[in-house]
């Protein structure tokens, strides 16, 4: 693991003195310049002023005028925003960058293309003081995203109200059935910052698609939760060359593979994971990840993807045969691995269908 973590320089500013924070939001941001202000003022305009919030911005070694606005932003305010400077080593070591500096109780990530809802954030700051003025722990805050198309001025929201109880702490062993476009990603989550450090996250450098595992290697760790039904996280979908451009990932089917092993890797979640609906849902999501695996090697020109796929199968099968079982032969599994040309193309057509249902590209 210690291969894919890097070690960083620490801020180039001072720390302001010690003081109680609730929540640290990290930004990741790599030529951001376009959209780092709409972030950054959203965020401190739902705390509405409050000082017990911090904001980190990552300017992972930009070539634009991030750093220079980052630093703007620490000057005005800077008894709450904080700049760390670093050379490039892509997204997940911008988050990792502003999970080591986080002094806040609880640690969210907001890419710098995305913004907050100021009346979502101010529900969910109410709700993490009041965790952490009582003394309940609580090692998840779940919320709602959208998916911003800005460009076709639409909106699509992913809710959890039919997985998940409302407005109570409560653990896996109450939680539901989630859809397929129902998975907890990076977006809805807010974890303890204790909860993140208590074990490395195996965070590659230079590599996309690392929120999956930001998702989904700390979740065992999350043994109290809680659910609110509000629209924080507004997640904008059309930027050329956006992670989650069809385009894009094909060309990064690689990178894709490669965090669905170290996912694999992470758990044998029927040997590790005793709690059963804990268990059911990460084996959902660890499929999904082996479904998009399917999907774009049908979608790539490249002769070497089916025999990655095959040997990835291969791999997981030798791992854990019982996630392989669940992740081949269910219905996902079938379904995105259809035999024959006839089939490569249902299982494509099923996956635009998909696309334009949810939204998610």
């Amino acid at each position: 693991m210690s291969e894919n973590l890097t070690e960083h320089e620490g801020l180039d500013q001072q720390k302001p003195a010690e003081r109680d924070v609730t929540v640290s939001f990290g930004i990741p941001s790599y030529n951001a310049a376009k959209d780092l202000d709409r972030c950054v003022a959203s965020i401190l305009d739902g705390a509405d002023g409050a000082q017990d919030i911090e904001v980190i911005i990552v300017d992972d070694g930009s070539q634009d005028e991030t750093p220079a606005l980052a630093d703007s932003w620490a000057a005005r305010h800077p008894d709450i925003v904080r700049v760390v400077h670093q050379e490039n080593g892509g997204h997940g070591m911008a988050v990792l960058a502003g999970l080591r500096e986080a002094r806040g109780t609880y640690y969210k990530v907001v890419d710098s293309d995305d913004w907050l809802n100021a009346e979502a954030l101010a529900s969910m700051l109410k709700a993490l003081r009041s965790f952490i003025a009582t003394g309940e722990r609580v090692d998840l805050f779940i919320s709602n995203y959208v998916y911003e198309k800005v460009h076709e001025g639409t909106h699509t929201t992913i809710g959890y109200k039919s997985a998940l109880p409302q407005n109570r702490v409560f653990g896996w062993e109450e939680v539901g059935r989630f859809l397929p476009s129902q998975n907890l990603i990076m977006h809805s989550l807010c974890y303890r910052t204790d909860v993140l450090r208590r074990a490395p996250l195996p965070m590659p450098a230079h590599t996309f698609y690392v929120d999956n595992i930001y998702a989904y290697v700390p979740l065992p760790r999350c043994l109290t939760m809680y659910y609110a039904d509000i629209d924080l996280y507004r997640y904008y979908i059309g930027r050329e060359g956006q992670s989650v451009n069809e385009t894009t990932m094909i060309g990064r089917l690689d990178q894709q593979f490669r965090i669905t092993r170290i996912m694999m890797d992470a758990y044998r979640l029927y040997e590790d994971i005793s709690e059963p609906h804990l268990r059911r849902y990460m084996m959902g999501y660890f499929t999904m990840m082996m479904a998009i695996c399917s999907v774009f090697t049908k979608l790539s020109d490249d002769p070497e993807k089916p025999r990655q796929l095959r040997r990835l199968w291969a791999d997981l099968k030798e791992h854990d045969p019982a996630m392989y079982r669940r992740a081949r032969y269910g219905v996902v599994g079938l379904g995105t691995n259809l035999p024959t040309r006839l089939g490569e193309r249902a299982t494509i057509g099923l996956y635009h269908l998909a696309g334009k249902i949810v939204k998610f590209n």
